[in-house]
C-alpha cells in the first residue's frame, strides 16, 4: 500500500461523503470519547496543581493541637472544664518527645480591625515565632518574614495578608514601611504574605490575617502563658499520628485530663490530609480513564458496526474488484484505511477542542494560580493518537476480514 496513493484517498473520502449523516453520527462517538478523556485528564491535572499550590510550603509531616473543653471527669475535676495550653508545654514536649523536630506556639485574636489611610478592614491576628515558617511557609511577596529578633525586642512590626494590603493600601504596590493601627497600637508593615486562602489554614484565612511577633502580641494583649495552638513537625522517619499520640498523652498527664477523653484536645494531622488528597486524585485518575476508555470503546464499536454495513452495501463492488484482479490484501487495505481515517479525524477533532477549552481554563485561573497547568503533556497527546489508530484498526478488522473473504461468484449472486 502506498501511503500517498491519491486514488485510494479519493476513494476513502468519497465513500465517507456519500453517507454524511451516518459518517457524522459514527464519528461523533469517537470524537466525544476522546474529548471527554482529554478534558477530564486536563481538568484533573489542573485541579491537582491548584490544590498543590495551595498546600505548597506546608510541612507534610506536621500537626496541630488545640485545647478544648473536657468530656470526662478526672481527679476531682468535673467534665466540661475549660483548660489551656501553656507556653511551658513547648519545652515539655521538646524534652520528652525526641521524635519532634519543631514545636512552636501560636496565639490568635479574631474579629479585630486594622486602620490605615482612612480605610479599615476586618482581620485576624496571629502571634507566631519565626520558626513557624518551617511549619507553613508564608510565601512572602514583598519585604521579609518575622524573625526571632522581632520577638526578643518586642518590635511593633507585622506581616499582612494580600487582601489586607489591597484594602488598606490600594494605591501602593509594596506597602512595606507603611503603618497600620490595630486596637490603638501602630505597627510597621515589614512584609506581605502571598499565601492563598486554600490549603491548611489553622489560624484563619491568610489573606485577611495580620501576623505579629509572638512576644509582642503576648505583651500587647496580656496573654500571659496561654497558648491557643501548638504546631508540631515530626522528624522524617516518624509518622505524625504516632508522635501526636505521645504528645497528647503528655499534655493530658500534665493538665489532669482523663486519658480516654477524646474531646479535650483537638488534633489536626496534615500527614493524613496529604495522604487523603493523594488517594483522592488517584481515584479520580482511575475514574477518568474508565469513563474515557469506556466511551472510546463504545465509539469504536459504532465504527465497526458502520463498517459492517458499508461492506454489505458494497458487496457487489467488492466482488467485481476481485473479479478484475484485486487481491484480498487490496480489499483489506481499502476497508481498514476507511476505518482508520474516520477514527483519526474524529479523534483529532476531539483532542483539538479539548486542548482549546483547557487553554481557556488555564488562562482564566492564571491570575490567582500562576502555576496551574490544565494542558495535557505531549506524551499524553501522542499516546491518545496511537490509541486512536489502534481503535481504528480494531474497529475495521472484522468488517475487513469479511470483505476479504467475499468471492466474485457470491457477490454476483448477492446482486
Amino acid at each position: 500500500m502506498k501511503l500517498f496513493d491519491a486514488d485510494l484517498w479519493e476513494e476513502i473520502f468519497d465513500s465517507l461523503r456519500k453517507n454524511r449523516t451516518r459518517t457524522f453520527l459514527t464519528a461523533f462517538g469517537i470524537f466525544w470519547g476522546v474529548f471527554m478523556l482529554i478534558l477530564l485528564m486536563g481538568g484533573g491535572r489542573g485541579l491537582e496543581t491548584m490544590l498543590g499550590e495551595n498546600f505548597a510550603g506546608a510541612a507534610s509531616n506536621s500537626g496541630f493541637m488545640i485545647a478544648n473543653t473536657t468530656s470526662e471527669p478526672y481527679k476531682g475535676f468535673r467534665s466540661g472544664r475549660a483548660w489551656y495550653l501553656e507556653l511551658e508545654d513547648v519545652e515539655r514536649i521538646r524534652n520528652t518527645v525526641p521524635e519532634i523536630s519543631i514545636v512552636t506556639p501560636t496565639i490568635r485574636r479574631w474579629g479585630a480591625r486594622a486602620l490605615a489611610n482612612d480605610k479599615s478592614c476586618g482581620i485576624s491576628l496571629l502571634g507566631q515565632y519565626a520558626d513557624y515558617s518551617l511549619v507553613d511557609n508564608p510565601k512572602i511577596k514583598f519585604g521579609r518574614a518575622l524573625t526571632d529578633a522581632d520577638g526578643l525586642q518586642h518590635r511593633k512590626v507585622c506581616v499582612i495578608g494580600s487582601r489586607v494590603a489591597q484594602e488598606l493600601f490600594p494605591d501602593t504596590e509594596n506597602p512595606c514601611g507603611q503603618f497600620l493601627q490595630i486596637d490603638s497600637i501602630n505597627y510597621c508593615v515589614i512584609g506581605v504574605s502571598g499565601k492563598a486562602s486554600g490549603g491548611i489554614n489553622i489560624g484563619g484565612n491568610p489573606q485577611t490575617t495580620v501576623y505579629l511577633p509572638y512576644e509582642t502580641m503576648r505583651q500587647m494583649y496580656n496573654r500571659g502563658n496561654e497558648v491557643d495552638i501548638l504546631a508540631l513537625v515530626a522528624k522524617d522517619q516518624y509518622p505524625m499520628s504516632e508522635v501526636q499520640y505521645r504528645v497528647e498523652a503528655l499534655l493530658k498527664r500534665v493538665h489532669m485530663i482523663h486519658p480516654d477523653d477524646t474531646q479535650a484536645l483537638i488534633k489536626v494531622n496534615t500527614e493524613a490530609i496529604f495522604s487523603m488528597i493523594d488517594n483522592l486524585f488517584a481515584g479520580v485518575s482511575i475514574l477518568v480513564w474508565m469513563i474515557g476508555l469506556g466511551t472510546l470503546l463504545a465509539g469504536a464499536i459504532g465504527v465497526s458496526n458502520i463498517m459492517v454495513v458499508t461492506v454489505k452495501e458494497r458487496t457487489t463492488e467488492i466482488g467485481i474488484r476481485r473479479a478484475i484482479g484485486a487481491t484480498p490484501k487490496d480489499i483489506l487495505t481499502m476497508v481498514m484505511s476507511e476505518s482508520i481515517v474516520l477514527t483519526l479525524i474524529a479523534g483529532m477533532s476531539g483532542i483539538s477542542l479539548a486542548v482549546a477549552i483547557l487553554q481557556v481554563l488555564e488562562n482564566a485561573t492564571h491570575a490567582e494560580y500562576p502555576s496551574a497547568q490544565f494542558q495535557i503533556s505531549f506524551g499524553v497527546a501522542v499516546g491518545a493518537s496511537l490509541l486512536l489508530a489502534v481503535l481504528g484498526i480494531i474497529a475495521g478488522l472484522a468488517p475487513a476480514l469479511r470483505a476479504m473473504n467475499i468471492k466474485p461468484v457470491d457477490a454476483m449472486r448477492e446482486e
